[in-house]
């Protein structure tokens, strides 16, 4: 089954006078990084949250943010006075230094005052958060995580059907170029006898078995069969790969990697244009495969 990189999920929950929303978010890497935004008195969930993740996700670059507010009807909210004094205090200091430069500053209304982080708050803003609200966001994450790798499951889904199109249209081409060999053979055969000739025609005492050898290296050179075979194993490997259990991007990375080297060969020892122009398509194919296997996990 292929799974996607790039996924998405949100969980919402509330308790204790708290709410919550927790959102995930992924893209494709070369390993596992995860970065977590969690709100200050929350660090106890880390090292829970990044066992979690690591024992269910192999890569990707996976953002992990908890947005953690009161809950208006649930929390009495009281006034913070010795924040609120310092505060002002501050302000005032800045007004003081402010006209000094002969700036003058716009005055601050109660309510952007009382916006201020704790000023006006049901507990303090760096205070750790209570077991039991602990206890109730861990019991999020294994629903969360469930979330996102279904979403990245149907992501791969259709990364699959795409990366079967390509297969299927790789075949297609290696076909076309076995049958593109019969004519390419005759038209390689004469070239060769005519320019053996004008060698024969030019030069005096040829050695036969130094000639011989010269055809061989030739024909060796020439021959696109062994290439055209590795094309065909390279298709059977990435269809068992795609029925394959378990993260499969990285070894299917390397695969497209061999099918581009085929198809540069190919193309390198095609000496026709109709051999050429099938190579071409492939490599087109085989790049567009691996753009869609970088988000393969």
């Amino acid at each position: 089954m292929v799974n996607s990189m790039t996924g998405f999920a949100a969980v919402k929950g509330a308790f204790g006078g708290k709410t919550w929303a927790w959102e995930m978010r992924g893209v494709n890497a070369r390993g596992l990084d995860l970065r977590l935004r969690l709100p200050e008195g929350a660090e106890a969930l880390e090292p829970v949250l990044r066992k979690a993740l690591a024992a269910r996700l192999s890569r990707g670059n996976v953002t992990l943010n908890l947005r953690l507010q009161n809950d208006p009807a649930g929390v009495a909210l009281s006034l913070d006075e010795a924040q609120l004094d310092t505060i002002l205090a501050a302000m005032k200091a800045v007004e003081a230094r402010s006209d000094a430069y002969d700036l003058h500053l716009t005055a601050s209304t109660a309510a952007e005052i009382l916006s201020l982080r704790g000023v006006l708050d049901g507990g303090r803003a760096n205070a750790a958060l209570p077991d039991d609200l602990l206890a109730a966001l861990k019991a999020d994450i294994p629903a969360l995580i469930d979330s996102f790798i279904a979403a990245r499951a149907a992501e791969g889904a259709a990364l699959s059907a795409l990366l079967k199109a390509r297969i299927i249209r790789i075949d297609a081409l290696i076909d076309a170029a076995r049958d593109a060999l019969g004519d390419r053979q005759a038209r390689v055969r004469a070239t060769i006898v005519t320019n053996l000739q004008r060698v024969m025609d030019n030069s005096d005492g040829v050695d036969p078995a130094r000639l011989a050898q010269e055809l061989a290296l030739i024909a060796v050179k020439a021959d696109v069969a062994e290439e055209l075979d590795r094309l065909s194993a390279h298709v059977a490997a990435a269809r068992d790969l795609l029925t394959a259990n378990g993260p499969i991007g990285r070894k299917f990375d390397f695969l497209t990697q061999e099918f581009n080297r085929e198809a540069n060969t190919l193309c390198s020892k095609s000496n026709d244009a109709a051999l050429t122009r099938i190579g071409l398509d492939l490599k087109t194919v085989i790049d567009q495969m691996r753009e869609q296997v970088q988000n393969v996990e």
